[in-house]
């Protein structure tokens, strides 16, 4: 059970505000200002969600893409209403509707023993399930956050920080600020949630506390004066007072441990304060998360292939005992369903951690297990008539029995890697078989895929998830439920690496996926049937699990605008403003006239590594060789250009890969840039370069490398070749406008 500490304090909080968001969609939703209801959505504002939800193509990004500075959050931003609710299965999430912080201390990497539920608007504080026992916190005779229009939302203190602070004003005009995180109880293991309420009286009040079915504890608050009530929360059901002082140091240990466990693994700077808190924040939640899906709802279980996705992001941000836990706990899982498809994704996310880490002691221990899969797949392959994997479940959602292009894909890539994994730590033969086996059924999915993709008229490719059984093109993919699915899988095999990166079929599938109905503001679009049911066509939203792989799939075809567009994209409008927290569906259309739009079972771990994908990407991509194996790397190639605008600086520190942790630092100036890159030295790398994405059409004109003049560099990409280079390398630019 969750111990909860209440502190009704008198000293004044520094609480970042939300309200001008929260003003301004009222306005925009037509609210009277003096209502308490949640803002409706105006009809102008339904029917250009409307108008972009019937459009093929993404109408807004586009918008944003062809603008003279390109995706930019605040750009993003302005086409939706805010993320604030959330939604489980066939109702709201919480009493209130609102989502919640799920905050936790892990004590391994196994993430969070029990886990409090701090509700996005200060009114609740749930005890480990949204079913479990709560608190709620009462501002007068009112529920602290009933009234929207009185209310600033949650924002997270320093802006990442697990500490959620919200801002409320009674009928009366009495100001409130509450603050609530988790950290031990003095001299015990138990957690605790820690909330401070701080209320500048008006007029007089009676702070409350109350556990449902249990305590109340009030005290009076004179006009005019600053009150504070402290409260224990034990038991469930028994209120103790806490000092102010055991308040602040509980704080003062739950900023430490947070810093400390964000300054392990993978550093990055960026000059962009909102994408840093969003980087620290999902780093926090999937620390708490570690393999469950999601936490104190109904998803709070291991979801295939979602968390093995987790799995290998983990271990590109450098947190290689995350990775290796959840592939581990993997193992234990029975593989029913779809077991080829979670079968090759555990190939797939062993590889990964084996290639940055090679941990030969791990790769030991679970090679019995992913030798057993091979040995399996070669047998399906040889008796099926198509040389394929045998036919299983689609997904979890779609029953039909398919030859799944989605789960072979992965299974090929898989059996590579794991291949190349075996090969480095000295076992030939199962390499070779394994590489075998993997070709085998490439040449299978090859001769399927020429049979089975159709070219349309307008140039782009359909090539169908269910392979041989004659699946047609879908005029939107959102239009039919089968397509809204093909939407969400298709990435897996994009991802793969099986359609070759700058090839005519990844263009022409790419083309298909812009003109088609599958891209929401650089998003992956579906049918969002869990938050809407099965209503008409264009009721729609978004779903960012899956956009992990179209992240990848972006940055191998080096579409750079696009990946830039997904991250803000995925900032503005798959995530909650102020505490970044994402479900793994967005709605997009109003339901019932509801302005706020609203998260599915939030918060998530997939969606959270989508994030930290694009954000990887943007800043550190390897190359792939002809066996599939990571041979270069690619430092900057899609940081939005304002990063490089005079002043400002990009840092990334011991970032993962394949040839050992990459460091590297940008500077700009007005008229040149500084770089300064260490070239990992584990392997040598067929290629590396630098790319410098400058803003305002600057171009480079100049270029010295370890004080050297270079003509390597390409003045139309701003690509500086640097292969060849080891140990530090310093690189000068300068730049000028043409």
């Amino acid at each position: 059970m969750m111990v909860v500490y209440v502190l009704v304090s008198a000293l004044a909080l520094v609480v970042s505000s939300l309200a001008g968001g929260a003003a301004t969609a009222g306005r925009a939703a037509g609210q009277n200002e003096d209502s308490c209801e949640r803002p409706t959505a105006s009809v102008s504002y339904s029917e250009a969600t409307m108008r972009a939800l019937r459009a093929r193509r993404d109408v807004w990004g586009e918008k944003l893409l062809h603008s003279s500075g390109g995706p930019t959050y605040d750009g993003a931003r302005r086409f939706l209403a805010p993320l604030l609710l959330a939604q489980g299965k066939g109702r709201p999430l919480t009493a209130s509707g609102f989502h919640y912080a799920a905050l936790s201390i892990p004590s391994s990497v196994d993430g969070a023993r029990t886990v409090a539920l701090h509700v996005a608007d200060g009114s609740q504080v749930v005890a480990d399930h949204v079913y479990g026992p709560t608190l709620t916190v009462f501002a007068g005779a009112e529920r602290f956050g009933s009234c929207f229009s009185r209310l600033t939302p949650g924002s997270l203190a320093a802006g990442w920080l697990p500490i959620l602070q919200t801002r409320y004003v009674d009928a009366v005009g009495n100001r409130y600020a509450q603050e609530s995180f988790v950290w031990h109880l003095p001299k015990r293991e138990a957690e605790a949630s820690f909330v401070r309420l701080t209320v500048d009286a008006r007029e007089p009040v009676a702070l409350r506390m109350a556990v449902a079915g249990g305590e109340t504890r009030t005290l009076p608050a004179s006009a005019g004066k600053r009150s504070t009530l402290s409260v224990a929360w034990q038991g469930g059901h028994v209120l103790s007072k806490v000092s102010s002082d055991a308040y602040d140091a509980a704080r003062r240990a739950t900023t430490a441990y947070w810093t400390r466990r964000l300054g392990e693994g993978a550093f990055v700077q960026v000059p962009e304060r909102r994408v840093m808190n969003a980087w620290r924040s999902v780093l926090v939640q999937n620390l708490v998360l570690a393999w469950r899906y999601s936490i104190g709802n109904p998803y709070e279980e291991f979801s295939y292939p979602e968390a093995l996705d987790v799995a290998q992001v983990a271990a590109e941000w450098g947190r290689g005992k995350l990775s290796r836990s959840i592939v581990e706990a993997s193992l234990a899982q029975r593989p029913t369903r779809y077991p080829n498809w979670k079968k090759a994704e555990r190939l797939l996310a062993a590889a990964v951690y084996y290639r940055l880490y090679r941990d030969r002691a791990e790769l030991g221990r679970v090679t019995a297990a992913l030798r057993a899969y091979v040995s399996d797949f070669d047998r399906q392959i040889a008796s099926d008539p198509h040389g394929l994997l045998a036919r299983e479940r689609y997904s979890s959602d779609i029953p039909d029995s398919v030859y799944g292009l989605h789960s072979q894909a992965v299974a090929w890539q898989g059996m590579r890697a794991i291949a190349a994994a075996w090969a480095d730590v000295g076992k030939p033969d199962l390499a070779r078989s394994t590489f075998a086996t993997a070709n085998r059924l490439e040449r299978g999915l090859r001769r399927a895929v020429e049979a089975s993709e159709t070219r349309l008229e307008d140039g782009s490719l359909f090539v169908p998830i269910s392979l041989v059984d004659g699946e047609r093109p879908y005029g939107s993919v959102t239009e039919a439920r089968l397509g809204s699915y093909w939407n969400l899988v298709m990435p897996y095999a994009l991802a793969s690496g099986f359609f070759r990166a700058g090839g005519e079929r990844a263009e022409g599938i790419f083309d298909y996926m812009r003109i088609h109905g599958a891209r929401m503001l650089g998003l992956v679009r579906a049918g969002a049937y869990r938050l809407y049911g099965e209503g008409p066509f264009p009721r729609g939203g978004t779903d960012e699990v899956y956009g992990n792989s179209v992240a990848r799939f972006l940055a191998d075809n080096d579409k750079a605008d696009q990946l830039v567009l997904a991250l803000y994209g995925q900032l503005a409008v798959a995530m909650t403003p102020g505490t970044f927290v994402g479900g793994e569906a967005a709605s997009v259309a109003p339901d019932h006239d509801e302005y706020l739009r609203t998260a599915y079972l939030p918060p998530n771990s997939a969606s959270n590594a989508t994030f930290l994908t694009k954000l990887r990407l943007m800043l550190v991509r390897e190359t792939r060789g002809a066996n599939g194996e990571p041979d270069g790397l690619q430092l900057g190639f899609a940081t939005p250009r304002a990063w490089l605008e005079p002043g400002k600086r990009i840092v990334v520190r011991r970032m993962p890969t394949s040839a050992g942790p990459v460091s590297f630092e940008i500077l700009a100036y007005a008229s040149s840039l500084q770089a300064t890159v260490r070239v990992p030295g584990r392997k040598t790398l067929a290629a590396l370069a630098l790319r410098l994405r400058l803003p305002d059409g600057r171009r480079i004109v100049a270029v010295r490398v370890n004080g050297r003049s270079s003509s390597r560099f390409d003045t139309r990409t701003s690509a500086i070749d640097l292969t060849g280079r080891g140990g530090t390398v310093e690189v000068a630019v300068r730049t000028a406008v043409p």
